[in-house]
């Protein structure tokens, strides 16, 4: 059994003083002068993140430099640990285009990596899978059929990045700017924008529609990646996809609430003030009552900070802010025994302090058993 007294527990409708007892890993009340001493800490469920690009950048910390995958997977799971996501789901891209090669690579072996380490119980955090099906990558329907029976695999998106079509390069002119600043001659990038044109034209419809085929087998959900338009949102709503991963458009993103989807944004968007690329304001959208959920996208710490930044800056109520990172999540991955303080889920839980403003993670407990 673990108790915790002197909290302030985060509900899903306000916050209450008090304890809280946990016993085989799930709450059993939310009462208690026992126990751990949270000395008027938060006491908060442990956050959910959908989608993060962190193994990849584990992985290939440097553009010329390749991590050992194994060592990867257990650095990641330590940051996600540390802050405070006790369910993450690791992004991982299947299908090499352009000039961001090796991710297959990184998808093998990040695979392979966590079956093991799942099996041997070496991870903090519960990892699962969210694949990120590149639709003009000619190898990707193999990749994916040969793994998406595994128990892990519970979300798919589906994303084109091909330059001047769709999706975060819709932007031609752009996308010629960035590959030039990294050091890419003008004959490259021409022979590579022409190659992923091809490929878009050759291998996207036949790849979406077997992607959207074998979610429904699965029921696994299926989000669409950076829709621009209310026509981007109607075509994926004709093909059952129920989730708006980063909408890039204030547009996008009220069309999809319309339609009745699911709206997930970039955590570091608020914590930033904004896009790095120019999208939407998060925030915004926030404002809106246009979000579901936060995903830290590329920083885990983000996730937190952005939260109660949206709280600080009255956006929402403390509770709400924080359900973007905890209960919203769960609902969309149907992960119906986590999320919220209540009897009978998860004790998946965080203590967290603020320090002039900022909140600070001091302890971290998946399933009752402290991991940081």
């Amino acid at each position: 059994m673990t108790s915790f007294k002197n909290a302030r527990l985060v509900l899903r409708d306000g916050i209450q003083e008090g304890g809280l007892r946990a016993e085989s890993g799930v709450i059993a009340a939310l009462e208690g002068d026992e126990g751990y001493d949270l000395e008027g800490d938060f006491l908060m469920p442990g956050m959910i993140d959908l989608h993060t690009d962190n193994l990849e950048r584990q992985a290939k910390p440097r553009t010329n430099a390749r991590w050992p995958s194994r060592s990867a997977l257990l650095i990641h799971d330590s940051q996600c640990a540390a802050a405070g996501i006790t369910t993450v789901f690791d992004a991982l891209c299947i299908g090499d285009i352009g000039f961001e090669k090796e991710r297959n690579q990184t998808f093998q072996d990040g695979y392979a990596d966590l079956a093991m380490l799942h099996r041997a119980g070496a991870l903090k955090v519960e990892h699962l899978l969210h694949l990120r099906c590149e639709l003009p990558a000619a190898e990707m329907p193999g990749m994916l059929r040969a793994v998406i029976d595994d128990e892990l695999v519970r979300l798919l998106s589906i994303m084109d990045h091909s330059p001047g079509i769709g999706g975060q390069y819709k932007d031609e002119a752009r996308y010629r700017r960035m590959r030039a600043a990294e050091g890419f001659s003008g004959a490259e990038i021409d022979q590579v924008i022409a190659e992923l044109k091809a490929a878009h034209h050759d291998n996207h419809l036949p790849n979406r529609a077997l992607v959207v085929a074998l979610a429904r087998a699965r029921g696994i959900p299926l989000a669409s990646h950076d829709d621009h338009s209310e026509e981007d949102i109607a075509r994926n709503e004709a093909d059952g996809i129920s989730i708006a991963e980063f909408p890039v458009s204030l547009a996008a993103a009220r069309e999809a609430k319309a339609r009745g989807m699911r709206v997930i944004a970039g955590a570091p968007n608020i914590v930033r003030g904004g896009s790095h690329s120019g999208n939407v304001s998060v925030l915004d959208l926030v404002r809106r009552d246009l979000l579901d959920a936060l995903a830290s996208d590329y920083v885990p710490a983000s996730m937190l900070e952005a939260a109660f930044a949206t709280a600080a800056l009255g956006a929402l109520s403390l509770p709400r802010a924080l359900a973007l990172v905890t209960a919203g999540p769960a609902q969309i991955a149907g992960l119906t025994d986590r999320g919220c303080l209540a009897p009978g889920l998860r004790a998946d839980l965080l203590q967290v302090r603020l320090y002039d403003g900022m909140p600070v993670i001091r302890s971290v407990w998946r399933e009752g058993r402290r991991v940081a």
